[in-house]
């Protein structure tokens, strides 16, 4: 994606500007170490981030969502933001959140929100390196009953595992953004 929409450039700059470091060196979740890192929560929770989080995540999602959400904390501001700013464009979605591991009280389970068995459903990610989390929360919303029709992640360092990953799984899959689109190493 060399042209990319005004969505996502827009995206782009919010994260240049702010949650991206390179006073490295990193170790990312997978284990991996990295001269960069993104800290993605410097623009999913910023107001204004946010909303271009939205707009970007929005502007390449499947017509047949109706929720959006992933694994608690990376996925949960982006679909929040996501379900919001989408109300008001007047296509409301649902944000849902996947625990890391299931209640044992109230009513339990992985999944919170306002999703139920059969909702078609992107999953959501800010980064992905391994695809660990990913398959983690797409594993979690199947196990619950709802049927994952789409992945959209915003910044995948993965090379090609993330899309070689879902669609070995029959999922389409949304990568907004990648290191080189960034202008940093791989």
């Amino acid at each position: 994606m060399n042209d990319l929409s005004q969505p996502v450039a827009r995206l782009k700059e919010h994260l240049m500007a702010g949650a991206i470091r390179q006073d490295g060196p990193f170790t990312l979740r997978s284990g991996a170490t990295s001269s960069w890192y993104l800290d993605g929560r410097q623009t999913t929770f910023s107001g204004s981030g946010a909303r271009l989080v939205a707009e970007a995540v929005l502007s390449h999602l499947d017509p047949g969502a109706v929720a959006v959400g992933g694994m608690t904390m990376g996925a949960d501001p982006i679909a929040v933001s996501a379900a919001l700013v989408s109300t008001d464009l007047g296509r409301p979605l649902n944000a849902f959140s996947i625990r890391k591991e299931a209640k044992d009280h109230g009513t339990g389970g992985r999944l919170v929100g306002p999703v139920k068995a059969g909702d078609q459903v992107t999953i959501l990610e800010d980064t992905t390196t391994t695809t660990g989390a990913f398959i983690e929360a797409i594993d979690a919303a199947e196990a619950g009953g709802l049927l994952v029709i789409q992945a959209i992640c915003l910044v995948d360092r993965s090379g090609q595992l993330a899309a070689k990953t879902m669609a070995a799984r029959g999922i389409p899959y949304v990568a907004l953004l990648s290191p080189e689109l960034l202008g940093l190493e791989a």
